[in-house]
């Protein structure tokens, strides 16, 4: 009996010392990276709760939450003062670089297991958020508050207008994706945002001489065309934005006659401007970060695309912060040219998916 009670207590000491190991380990994650953890009792421990408190401090009053903030960063008594006193000021708010979209997957996790109301009440009120944000036309600005400047564009820049569809249709078709379902008021604007948004897609993808191709990063909030954000982000087509729009696209059941046509002038403009037999090489410092990156000539390599395309003839082109067109990346500093993904291979998910999808809903077209 007492073999049996000492085995107990090394088991339960092993069991609390992995326990604290893998929260550690958790912890030392990005941000990012914890949100898009699998669901799992992780987000129903000490120290999930513990971060989702700061979640919570950080979304502003209108419902949104700023960007690139490590949420699971401890904060002292003066900075939870701060974030107390900055909720009633909406500024900030935004859905560029995985902000609002990924506190709001964080706090479903958490609800999931807990199912403490307040986490639900900080998801709806980001619902709302999304909602509020969305322009007439069916477009999402960068910040809402509308912030000023390149900001007040429909951006698809780093998907934030995507990941914004993406969450609402999960919401839509109640996947199940999320834990939280809203009310079925709340559940009739998302359908008709998400039809907006759709609609806004199709308005804005580019003619080129008359032929539908693909997607700037922003587009202007009135005119639809394509326009510039910061000095090397020119009014260009866009390899890796056009990519998860079509994705998206291609997600929806019985598309219509103007989502088919805009997935297959896409997939066409994908297979006629990837880029083979190159080859991007990429050196590391002591801290991780890309200290070279270098074009090399291969035969063998997987296909890339541009991140930057002209509007009239496709061809690739790259930029320092005087906004400066070059056409060879070896022309541009290295600042730039290691800080900034200017070649992609997110369009070949596009091509890998396109067969089945074209079996399905190109039936028509084929008769």
């Amino acid at each position: 009996m007492k073999h049996f009670k000492q085995l107990s207590i090394i088991t339960f000491c092993l069991s609390l010392f992995v326990s604290t190991l893998t929260s550690a380990q958790v912890l030392k994650k990005s941000w990012k990276n914890i949100t898009r953890m699998e669901d799992g009792e992780w987000f129903g421990s000490d120290e999930a709760i513990a971060v989702a408190e700061n979640v919570l401090l950080y979304q502003r009053e209108v419902g949104g939450w700023p960007k690139n903030i490590q949420m699971q960063k401890p904060l002292s008594r003066e900075k939870k003062q701060e974030l107390q006193s900055l909720k009633n000021i909406g500024k900030g708010a935004t859905t560029d670089n995985g902000a609002t979209i990924q506190e709001m997957v964080f706090l479903s996790k958490i609800y999931r297991q807990t199912q403490n109301e307040v986490y639900k009440k900080a998801f709806l009120k980001g619902v709302d958020y999304l909602l509020k944000a969305q322009y007439d036309n069916g477009g999402w600005p960068q910040f809402y508050p509308v912030k000023k400047g390149y900001y007040t564009h429909i951006t698809y820049n780093d998907n934030s207008m995507v990941n914004i569809m993406e969450l609402l249709k999960e919401l839509r078709d109640n996947s199940g994706v999320y834990a939280i379902k809203p009310d079925q008021e709340t559940i009739e604007k998302i359908k008709v945002a998400f039809d907006k948004g759709v609609d806004c897609i199709i308005k804005t993808q580019y003619k080129q001489n008359g032929v539908l191709t693909a997607w700037c990063a922003q587009h202007d909030e009135n005119t639809f065309k394509p326009a510039k954000a910061r000095a090397y982000e020119l009014p260009s087509l866009s390899g890796a934005e056009s990519a998860k729009i079509v994705l998206l696209l291609m997600s929806i059941e019985n598309p219509s006659k103007e989502v088919i046509s805009a997935i297959n002038a896409a997939h066409t403009w994908f297979k006629k401007v990837m880029i083979t037999g190159l080859r991007e090489d990429r050196e590391y410092n002591d801290k991780g970060k890309v200290s070279k990156k270098t074009m090399v000539k291969d035969p063998d390599a997987k296909p890339i695309w541009a991140r930057f395309m002209e509007l009239d003839n496709n061809r690739p082109f790259f930029c320092d912060r005087d906004g400066i067109k070059k056409y060879d990346i070896s022309e541009i500093g290295e600042e730039r040219r290691n800080g900034y993904a200017w070649y992609v291979n997110e369009p070949k998910e596009v091509i890998k998916k396109y067969d089945r999808w074209s079996a399905k809903y190109n039936v028509k077209k084929k008769d």
